[in-house]
């Protein structure tokens, strides 16, 4: 297990996106699409979190043993801009370190469907992980899902609140599961383990 990881503490897993209907298959919202997976197979559904401005679900993530994580999933329901006030009353009421901390978010400097994953650094421009490290520091692990960089002369905005292509969803599904395996991944293992297996 990482240093950074402390035995027994829950872990948060933060989808970032925005919340409604009309964002829901967006490029933005591919973090929401990988902890609604997550949810599922945990068996859990994502309820309203009293007064935090979010929804979540609570579980457990891993193999019966010391292996096995508390974990508390989380949709932010406050606009992508405006991500880090809700996580961090969700971080202060469940205890949870920085540490313990997954953002799952969509990368534009990272090609369609390609995964990487760190701990700690910049923002690169992410509106979501901007707030969040405003909000309480920059020291949370990130599962960063390529989208790639807007065709021709597109607008950044325009772009990552775009639908995924229809060439795009043909893969979707596959790419949103590898993604979910390398949060449980991560949470269990560690991020040595888990950057060796999915950062390609």
């Amino acid at each position: 297990m990482d240093v950074t990881t402390p035995a027994g503490a829950p872990w948060l897993i933060v989808g970032l996106g925005n919340p409604g209907p009309e964002y829901a298959m967006n490029r933005h919202n591919v973090g929401f699409m990988v902890a609604d997976l997550l949810a599922e197979r945990i068996g859990g559904r994502f309820k309203r979190a009293g007064k935090a401005q979010a929804q979540v679900v609570e579980g457990r993530i891993g193999p019966p043993g010391p292996l096995n994580r508390r974990v508390i999933l989380a949709k932010p329901m406050s606009y992508m801009n405006l991500s880090g006030g809700p996580v961090k009353a969700l971080k202060d009421f469940y205890k949870v370190p920085v540490s313990n901390i997954v953002a799952v978010h969509d990368e534009l400097d990272i090609d369609y469907g390609v995964l990487r994953l760190k701990l700690g650094g910049g923002d690169n421009g992410h509106n979501g992980l901007k707030s969040m490290t405003k909000a309480f520091s920059a020291e949370y692990h990130r599962v960063r899902f390529g989208i790639g960089r807007p065709p021709g002369r597109m607008q950044v905005a325009d772009f990552v609140l775009k639908d995924f292509s229809s060439a795009e969803r043909k893969e979707l599904d596959y790419f949103v599961d590898r993604a979910a395996d390398a949060v449980e991944c991560l949470v269990i293992e560690g991020l040595e383990r888990a950057q060796s297996t999915y950062n390609s």
